[in-house]
């Protein structure tokens, strides 16, 4: 009895794993764009889920929720252990090498994440409360329902956030463009218009 449970729990992790696996690590590539960092805690997210995976309760919110609220604390944890130096020497000590083929998959993920990486750049600008919920929704992935059960919110705080949050990108998106269409409609210098 105590074997069959263990493998259904085996089987119900790897189907986990497999739903998630590439949008945890696009998660991660987004944000780093060193190859080993994205191995590193694309795996150091799924160690966590699996030492922890009793404990999810499907009642709180799905599977993939949680998972992403399992990679938003690993890299929480890791820009904090960045920033400090100690840690940062342990960092590079630890790490593992990734076989060519493993790092040209991920410098190829990391290319394919550039774009977002820039668009989150530019939502640097959002405070970090508004940022996280259109980093869940409308870059992960995630169903507003999920967003708010990974940051503790109702589901209508949720929704409302991004609304806001979206219509503070458009404004933005809108005054960006309105100083370069302005300047492309005005000949400079020299330019001929007979």
């Amino acid at each position: 009895m105590e074997q069959a449970a263990g493998a259904a729990a085996i089987t119900e992790f790897e189907r986990l794993y497999r739903a998630n696996v590439d949008a945890v690590t696009g998660y991660f590539a987004r944000r780093a764009a060193d190859p080993h960092v994205v191995a590193d805690l694309t795996a150091d997210t799924f160690v966590a889920a699996i030492t922890s995976f009793g404990t999810f309760d499907p009642r709180k919110g799905t599977a993939r929720a949680w998972v992403f609220g399992i990679a938003r604390r690993v890299y929480a944890a890791h820009c904090a252990a960045h920033s400090q130096q100690q840690d940062r020497l342990q960092r590079l000590a630890g790490r593992r090498d990734l076989d060519p083929d493993q790092v040209e998959e991920l410098i190829s993920r990391i290319d394919a994440e550039r774009a977002c990486r820039d668009m989150m750049a530019g939502l640097a600008a959002l405070p970090e409360r508004d940022r996280a919920v259109i980093e869940l929704v409308d870059i992960a992935g995630l169903r507003p329902q999920e967003a708010a059960a990974v940051l503790g919110l109702t589901p209508g705080t949720a929704r409302m956030r991004l609304m806001r949050a979206r219509a503070r990108l458009r404004r933005e998106a809108q005054h960006q463009d309105a100083p370069a269409q302005h300047s492309a409609a005005r000949p400079t210098r020299g330019d001929s218009h007979d």
